[in-house]
């Protein structure tokens, strides 16, 4: 065999061996967790509060926080997310200067520590706002987190439907919005799951957003004007600031893991359904 075909082998064998190491480091992450947390994790622990600084007792206010923190954080990126991709995508040329300055600022913002917007979110939504230390502001600042990506990701699954989709509604008289909700949305549908991945992804584990807009404390909120502490916020003061609280930081970690696992493929499963429901 000659040197050209070893040479065309090279990028795939370097593609597999990429996809092995994060496969490998996942795994091993994944093991480690689920070695020092399976043994803790119970229906107790779940669905009972924490006691002993988290030494003791369970999650379930934590896990109300965290799921509340997420709801308000995907109700606000979601719709202004989508709306500001179907903007750039479809009412914005690309060379623009509005959208080359919107898609540049996107992009800034993507790579702009979690530590900055959690001073934001508690210079803006905790002081000048007035929502103090609260599920709201939590909620609010994850959301100017992710909107960079979830932007981003869906404006290229805007892109990325054939041209002729466009010119046969066209053709067919239909009007711009019956264009863009019955055709091109749902074409667009893997670009607005991608987005939605990664933000949850982001949100989820944020510590120091949170540390700043939704707070520490760890009982039931009551309502969004509460503070609540994330599970991120959890595992961190478990690791870090309480002694033996590594078995319960674990499990915690646990939880997190699956949540988001589960949370990710619920709404692939969705996306996936609404995408054939819309194909019938």
């Amino acid at each position: 065999m000659n040197k050209s075909y070893y040479a065309s082998l090279l990028p795939g064998i370097i593609f597999w061996a990429i996809a092995l190491l994060i496969t490998t480091i996942f795994c091993w992450i994944f093991t480690d967790i689920l070695w020092h947390g399976i043994g803790q994790l119970s229906w107790e622990f779940l669905t009972t509060a924490p006691q002993n600084a988290g030494r003791e007792g369970g999650i379930f206010p934590i896990l109300v926080s965290t799921l509340l923190i997420l709801a308000v954080c995907m109700a606000v990126a979601i719709p202004i997310g989508v709306g500001t991709a179907i903007l750039l995508a479809e009412f914005s040329d690309r060379e623009s200067r509005f959208g080359r300055l919107v898609r540049r600022s996107l992009d800034i913002l993507a790579g702009v520590p979690s530590i900055v917007f959690g001073l934001f979110g508690n210079a803006f939504f905790a002081k000048v706002l007035g929502l103090k230390f609260s599920i709201l502001s939590g909620g609010l600042t994850l959301a100017c987190m992710v909107l960079p990506i979830l932007i981003r990701s869906t404006e290229e699954g805007f892109r990325a439907v054939p041209r002729e989709y466009r010119l046969g509604a066209a053709a067919l008289g239909l009007s711009k919005t019956t264009t863009i909700w019955n055709i091109l949305l749902p074409a667009a549908i893997p670009g607005l799951v991608v987005g939605f991945v990664l933000g949850i992804g982001r949100a989820i584990a944020e510590t120091a957003a949170l540390i700043f807009t939704s707070g520490y404390v760890d009982r039931m909120p009551e309502s969004l004007f509460d503070s609540g502490r994330a599970l991120s916020i959890h595992i961190f003061d478990l690791s870090m600031n309480v002694a033996g609280g590594d078995a319960n930081a674990y499990a915690s970690a646990l939880v997190l893991m699956l949540l988001l696992l589960l949370i990710n493929s619920t709404a692939i499963w969705i996306a996936s359904i609404w995408f054939q429901h819309q194909q019938t």
